[in-house]
């Protein structure tokens, strides 16, 4: 159970009475506050009307599917976490959610402790988020990283960064050269323990390369190392 302090408030936006009433039953043992949308127009007008401190939601709701209420909350500037609770393994799935802007996903069926782990994680990042950046710009081949402005930077051209892109390119480069696996970003970038399961860094070296490599397909400065995990050549 949660200890005393100050009371995060979660949405849930999710169409199944059952599996809300489970997530909230969950999450209120554990010292959230939290709050029910059965559709993603509900959770829109609730965010309207109060804030949250993360989001629980759902891909698949009877009126919007979560990766367009997912855009409506990018576009409303809200910068709550999110993270998807979607059927749907395939990558491409996983892929388009992150897209959107989400910050993470769970892939159903999933074990409550580690959906748990994951909202405390997102919640820490956030955090930390909101603290006085202290990092200063760094160089990658042509491109400046711009950890305060979260920017990417060559020339005139320039490139927004979510939080999590820039602390995944803050990891590599600080161990710059190395190969890094998948399980040490998850701990130290994410906050999570590392499942076998897990494919958040890769959907995000997906999202870096396009942003970073004139050929993604054929990246220069973010490697694969083959049964470890990636590399970053600066």
């Amino acid at each position: 159970m949660a200890s005393s302090g100050e009371v995060r408030r979660i949405l849930i936006v999710e169409d199944d009475p059952a599996v809300a009433l489970g997530l909230a039953d969950a999450l209120g043992f554990e010292g959230f506050e939290v709050v029910h949308a059965a559709t993603g127009e509900d959770a829109l007008l609730r965010l309207d009307e109060g804030s949250a401190d993360c989001i629980l939601l759902d891909v698949m709701l009877p009126d919007m599917n979560g990766y367009q209420v997912c855009e409506a909350v990018r576009r409303r500037n809200l910068d709550v976490p999110i993270l998807m609770l979607t059927a749907r393994a395939q990558e491409v799935d996983k892929i388009r959610g992150l897209d959107a802007g989400a910050d993470d996903y769970v892939t159903k069926p999933f074990a409550l402790g580690e959906l748990v782990a994951r909202i405390r994680a997102l919640l820490r990042r956030r955090d930390r988020a909101t603290r006085p950046p202290t990092s200063a710009p760094f160089r990658v081949g042509e491109w400046v990283i711009d950890p305060q402005a979260q920017t990417l930077t060559r020339g005139r051209s320039e490139e927004p960064l979510s939080y999590q892109e820039v602390e995944l390119l803050k990891y590599l480069y600080a161990h710059a050269g190395e190969p890094v696996s998948r399980e040490e970003l998850l701990e130290n970038v994410w906050g999570v323990a590392p499942t076998q399961s897990s494919r958040t860094v890769d959907n995000f070296i997906v999202k870096l390369r396009k942003k970073l490599e004139e050929r993604p397909d054929k990246p220069r400065h973010i490697l694969t190392a083959y049964g470890v995990g990636y590399k970053l050549v600066i």
